[in-house]
């Protein structure tokens, strides 16, 4: 062991070569049947800032166990059905070849696992990234327990990380007057 600190380019020979790829990338957190304007947004700013694309999904089903010296996460199921988040990955997998077809940047899909403000973030200190794209949750009772209970994804990522955000509508916009799903009579 030496006492010499590492240079910038001694971190990079030891990444991952998938990581070192997608270095300083735009990440997209992305879930199935969201709204095309979250990949699509990802990608328009991933070009501006010439950048690469990730596309993730987090597979909430599923926990991190522990991540091995060569950057491989080692996760295991909370419950025994893991092909619900296959299926999931797959649908995500299925937009973003759709909406980026030909968007003229380099992109790659990759599944996380664990609580989604936390994977995501993990990621870009991983990858050191540009920029986080998330959608706004969908209006309905059910996102509102959810978020109740987990929280919004977009707000725990800006307390907890010092990168970029930007949160894209998933619908039309509400009225001035008019309240949220979750507390109208």
């Amino acid at each position: 062991m030496t006492d010499q600190p590492m240079d910038e380019s001694d971190a990079l020979r030891r990444e991952a070569p998938i990581d070192a790829a997608m270095r300083g990338a735009v990440i997209a957190g992305v879930i199935p049947d969201q709204s095309p304007r979250v990949i699509k947004e990802a990608a328009h700013y991933a070009a501006l800032l010439g950048a690469p694309l990730v596309v993730t999904h987090v597979d909430v089903t599923r926990f991190v166990t522990y991540e091995d010296p060569e950057g491989y996460v080692h996760s295991a199921p909370v419950d025994i059905n893991v092909q619900a988040g296959e299926g999931e990955l797959e649908a995500v997998r299925n937009a973003a070849e759709t909406h980026l077809a030909n968007a003229g940047i380099t992109w790659e899909v990759r599944q996380l696992v664990g609580d989604p403000a936390l994977a995501i973030k993990h990621l870009a200190e991983k990858i050191d990234a540009k920029l986080i794209v998330v959608g706004t949750r969908r209006r309905g009772f059910g996102e509102s327990i959810r978020e109740f209970f987990t929280g919004s994804v977009a707000a725990r990522l800006s307390h907890r990380q010092h990168r970029p955000i930007l949160v894209i509508p998933q619908e039309e916009p509400l009225r001035d007057d008019e309240a949220f799903p979750e507390v109208e009579g």
